[in-house]
């Protein structure tokens, strides 16, 4: 699936967190994407319309780009365009859980990839979530991106240490990355579009191309940790390694974790 993306060259358009905008379009250049990122209602439906996926993130809601959000995620249903919706801090405030109960009302999206505080306030699950971090609370993680998923008739995708991804049914989980990816701004808002660029390419398989996504970009980050050790270097090396990493090394690296399972 990766070299699919870098061979069509998908464009992704964003419609984002202002504080991590130059970050997710960088990732989405170095993984083999195309982003656009716009957010102004006047030019919403028609940057929806030239893109391949739509990437819906609240990190920095207002009434305009919420507007935004709901005309090019309109638009992109009318035309059978992947939207991956990032609800990024939905329980932390009334305006942020509102946002997000109107665009799953009104927006048929693909993709909810979130981590699990937000997936816990999107079900109603008892969770003490830290601003827009995951915080800690009591649950399985993987029934309750089983629920949502169900409810809302779509694929859900959970980062954390374990990541999750679930179409209700089939159910995959990934144990790669490092907790050095948890310390850069952003990595989560850049995941959602790689799965947006992933879901472009292979626009009737959510589930296979979620995953497919959610490995590439985990395995990507356990590799950058072995060659940066703080935030800042991390971050160039996590850019490098979306760039250079290929599918015979993703093929390796699983092999290995694989072996190191079963002993």
């Amino acid at each position: 699936m990766l070299e699919k993306v870098r061979a069509e060259n998908p464009i992704v358009h964003c419609i984002t967190n202002h504080v991590v905008s130059n970050f997710q379009a960088n990732g989405l250049l170095a993984l083999g994407a195309s982003p656009i990122m716009g957010e102004a209602p006047e030019e919403a439906a028609e940057l929806a319309a030239l893109a391949d996926a739509v990437s819906l993130n609240i990190g920095t809601l207002n009434s305009q780009s919420l507007n935004s959000m709901l005309i090019a995620g309109k638009t992109a249903n009318g035309l059978g365009t992947p939207v991956v919706l990032d609800p990024v801090g939905v329980g932390a405030t009334e305006f942020r859980k509102n946002a997000v109960n109107k665009i799953l009302e009104e927006v048929r999206v693909s993709v909810i990839r979130c981590n699990a505080g937000e997936l816990a306030a999107i079900v109603g699950a008892d969770w003490q979530a830290k601003g827009v971090d995951a915080g800690e609370g009591k649950g399985n993680v993987g029934e309750l991106a089983r629920t949502a998923a169900k409810r809302y008739g779509l694929v859900v995708a959970v980062s954390g240490e374990t990541d999750f991804v679930t179409d209700g049914e089939q159910l995959s989980k990934i144990r790669y990355g490092h907790k050095t990816m948890a310390a850069i701004t952003g990595t989560g808002c850049l995941l959602s579009a790689a799965v947006a660029a992933f879901l472009a390419v292979y626009p009737k398989a959510h589930f296979e191309a979620t995953a497919a996504a959610m490995r590439y970009y985990a395995i990507a980050g356990e590799l950058a940790s072995r060659q940066a050790e703080f935030p800042g270097e991390f971050q160039r090396a996590f850019l490098d390694r979306l760039a250079a990493i290929d599918e015979d090394e993703l093929d390796k690296f699983m092999n290995q974790k694989e072996g190191e399972l079963k002993r």
